[in-house]
């Protein structure tokens, strides 16, 4: 199964959450308060995050972190690449030479490149905009129709 470790899934929550209002300079206390996210764990994606160069961390008594570009310019793959290094399916793809024991031999060797890119290119095609749009939480019961009783 491929599969996006939690960190990652964490950080496009983060980020989503930092979207909805992008001047905003948050703190990490703040952040795990408004998604739920340990503190600890928001801690360590922020300063992940920073180092990626996706979000600014500012120093100071005003402090905190906030994107470093417009969410529509920040993409899936680079929040992927960010947590978990480059996006491979197997050890075999984009020129990976020496991670496999049988690369010689395979006869799959170099079919998986076109899986790998064409997952790339659909991550990279969705950015944190697309993410951040969430379903209302409560959707309004549909309004009576004419002359149905209401029930209490």
């Amino acid at each position: 199964m491929f599969k996006l470790n939690r960190l990652t899934d964490y950080a496009v929550v983060v980020m989503s959450r930092m979207a909805h209002r992008p001047g905003v300079v948050w703190t990490a206390p703040r952040i795990s308060q408004d998604t739920g996210v340990p503190l600890p764990t928001v801690a360590k994606m922020l300063n992940a995050l920073t180092h990626g160069a996706l979000i600014t961390s500012l120093r100071g008594a005003a402090g905190g972190y906030r994107l470093n570009r417009p969410a529509e310019e920040i993409t899936v793959a680079e929040i992927v690449q960010v947590l978990e290094g480059p996006i491979a399916l197997t050890a075999c793809v984009d020129g990976a030479a020496g991670a496999c024991d049988v690369e010689s031999l395979c006869p799959m060797r170099g079919n998986w490149d076109k899986v790998n890119q064409a997952i790339q290119r659909a991550l990279g095609e969705v950015t944190l905009a697309d993410m951040a749009v969430f379903p209302p939480l409560f959707v309004d019961p549909p309004a009576p129709r004419q002359g149905a009783a209401v029930a209490d």
